[in-house]
């Protein structure tokens, strides 16, 4: 049996769903609060952060260690693909998506509407969450620049570096704060990403006491 330990508001476990997803891999989900593991996941990983996948007895934690292992394993559906050139691309843009998007944007916007409010039991500091949105937008501008001339971020298929972005995307627009409007080509691409049968379980996500934004699960906005 293949086990994945995860919670749904974090990002980098979206990601490696959607992953598996796409190598058509079947596995089981297991929720843990990220902010308080329970003593048998801190002994599996004392890094003390999921995801953790778990297989045969083997256990693997950490984004990078499992999205390597599954893209090494799981040769099908390849996420890291093309030239040596374009392999790189993939990577750097990854990197900035689960790293740069997350410091800018997840940690101000997710970390005020969800951390805050169910671990600290604060209000939202609404400074940070503008501070988040106005980083957003230089992200999107981004991807807008980048869709224009492609299909997807690099080059004409679906790579990793999608999944690592719409997965950071995936939360700030179910908590309603994506200006799609404003960005018709990111709009366009994300469309693709989220009308992708992978994805459809990422669309059934709820965070417990906050509603999705309305359009969180049209496919077409």
């Amino acid at each position: 049996m293949v086990l994945l330990v995860h919670n749904s508001v974090l990002p980098q476990c979206r990601k490696i769903r959607v992953i598996m997803a796409e190598k058509k891999m079947l596995f089981v989900l297991k929720e843990e609060n990220p902010w308080r593991l329970s003593k048998d996941i801190m002994k599996i990983n004392p890094a003390g952060e999921l995801p953790i996948f778990i297989f045969d007895g083997n256990i693997i934690a950490g984004n990078y260690a499992i999205t390597e292992f599954l893209e090494e394993t799981y040769t099908q559906n390849r996420l890291i693909q093309g030239n040596n050139k374009e392999r790189a691309e993939i990577r750097r843009l990854t990197d900035w998506f689960d790293n740069k998007f997350y410091r800018d944007v997840y940690q101000y916007i997710a970390g005020e509407k969800i951390y805050k409010r169910f671990v600290l039991h604060q209000p939202p500091e609404s400074k940070r969450i503008k501070a988040g949105v106005n980083n957003l937008r230089f992200h999107l501008e981004y991807i807008d620049w980048i869709v224009e001339r492609n299909n997807y971020l690099v080059g004409s298929e679906l790579s990793l570096a999608d999944i690592s972005a719409a997965a950071q995307l995936s939360v700030i627009d179910y908590l309603g704060d994506v200006p799609w409007e404003d960005f018709k080509n990111a709009k366009l691409w994300y469309s693709k990403i989220k009308s992708r049968p992978s994805f459809k379980e990422i669309l059934n996500d709820r965070i417990k006491g906050i509603y999705p934004s309305k359009h969180y699960e049209d496919l077409d906005f």
